[in-house]
């Protein structure tokens, strides 16, 4: 093997030893909760064939295919089958066919072989070299596991090898942030189904309190374990994500002035109505496209949602009409927060006053709740003669939730949700109920019953 990959690939060495010397689950194992996502039990290991893993920077790809890797181990598969190649340190396709032929000629030819290519994208070309691979016969007994941070590059490239991918049912996987039912899940503090159905006030303010929580930490095991143990969000924990960000979007050739002007952009009209040319407005920026390039670039990385309004009996966004930009996870929100308006405490001076602003909270609940739906289903807003705040497509049909972070729910602002006879309300208040016979439920437990649909 190459010696640049040595460090992570230390199964070759000690197979006891390995969840000890691999540098990403020695650090997993050093913390208070370790999470194992459900996709390393859905990626195949008897069908060879070329699989993708997408997801935002920080989330957990690499380590989770550590785990993976630590699976395959312990059912039995020979470490010398098991390989991990990080594409940061491959120039381009010429250099990843080399790399790649000569790593295999290395390992067992009568059975599987199991390749992890970690940050494909990084790699010029990365697609004609997979797709050399695969019609040259060299991948047919490999499972080929890529990895990507670029959602956009990973779909498009993805195309250009169509009956190269093999014969699995899935071979395209997303990796999210750990959602509030994950968190909770986690943390040992999950209500059974029986428990949400007649939950009572000492439990539901639990769940109230966990929600809280899950809005400063968001979804990213670092900021999960540090609040866990230290009760507070460090600046180096903030920094590390913005710092991807900001490194990913300069390896695309975007400019820091302009991506900062943006994202602060994002913080002043945050959850709300605008367009390209609104926004171009409050920026040095000249040209709405731009704008528009840029944004397209932070929800290709997983940390922007760009929610379009629908067009109710089409089914599909209204493009004329505004759209609103949320940040994916209330984590990136802060640590976003943090780079532009930068602070020497940001869990004092911004997370804690963000929490307890009843403005500024709401928008980052609403946000939470339709970034969760999006993870399963095409998730718009509604846009008439009063506006709801999430509409998803499922079974052919749309299905409008509001979201109240408060407790008075007035007539007024029900007006457009009331028209829907499938319509929602995500409030805050203690127990499920009806308000002008709309089911009503605690944000908490709508959250947690999203994971049913």
């Amino acid at each position: 093997m190459d010696t640049r990959f040595i460090p992570h690939n230390m199964h070759l060495t000690s197979i006891e030893h390995f969840a000890h010397l691999d540098p990403h689950l020695l650090v997993l194992n050093q913390q208070m909760y370790i999470y194992q996502a459900p996709i390393i039990n859905e990626i195949p290991r008897e069908i060879p064939g070329v699989y993708t893993l997408c997801g935002g920077r920080q989330v957990g790809k690499s380590t989770l295919l550590k785990q993976w890797m630590l699976s395959l181990l312990k059912s039995g598969v020979e470490p010398e089958r098991i390989g991990f190649i990080s594409g940061e340190l491959i120039d381009d396709h010429h250099s990843l066919v080399k790399l790649v032929s000569h790593q295999l000629t290395e390992m067992p030819q009568d059975k599987i072989i199991y390749l992890i290519i970690d940050e494909i994208t990084y790699i010029s070309g990365w697609d004609k070299g997979v797709k050399f691979l695969a019609d040259a016969g060299l991948i047919r007994n490999v499972v080929l596991v890529l990895t990507g941070s670029d959602l956009v590059i990973l779909q498009e490239a993805r195309m250009r090898f169509p009956g190269r991918r093999g014969k699995a049912d899935k071979v395209n996987f997303h990796l999210y942030s750990l959602s509030f039912h994950d968190y909770l899940d986690l943390t040992n503090q999950l209500p059974s189904d029986s428990q949400l159905k007649n939950i009572d006030p000492e439990a539901m303010g639990h769940l109230y309190r966990a929600f809280n929580s899950y809005l400063i930490h968001g979804g990213y095991l670092t900021a999960i374990n540090e609040y866990a143990k230290h009760g507070t969000i460090s600046i180096s924990t903030l920094d590390t994500y913005a710092e991807w960000v900001r490194g990913d979007m300069l390896k695309r050739d975007r400019r820091e002035l302009y991506l900062k002007e943006i994202i602060g952009s994002i913080f002043k009209r945050f959850n709300t109505q605008v367009s390209w040319i609104n926004l171009a407005k409050d920026l040095s920026i000249d040209h709405p496209q731009t704008i528009a390039d840029y944004i397209a670039a932070l929800e290709s990385m997983d940390a922007v949602f760009v929610q379009h309004a629908l067009i109710e009996d089409k089914l599909v966004a209204a493009p004329k009409k505004h759209k609103k930009i949320m940040f994916t996870d209330p984590f990136i929100y802060h640590a976003l927060n943090q780079w532009v308006h930068p602070t020497d405490n940001p869990y004092q001076n911004q997370i804690l006053p963000t929490i307890n602003d009843p403005e500024k909270c709401s928008k980052l609940v609403e946000s939470t709740v339709s970034t969760h739906l999006k993870r399963k289903f095409p998730t718009y807003y509604i846009k008439a003669e009063g506006e709801v705040d999430i509409a998803y497509i499922k079974d052919k049909k749309f299905w409008p939730i509001e979201v109240k972070w408060t407790e008075q729910l007035r007539t007024h602002d029900l007006k457009q949700i009331k028209k829907y006879l499938n319509a929602q309300i995500f409030a805050k208040v203690d127990s499920i109920t009806k308000t002008l016979d709309i089911p009503t439920v605690p944000v908490p437990i709508g959250l947690l019953n999203l994971e049913e649909l």
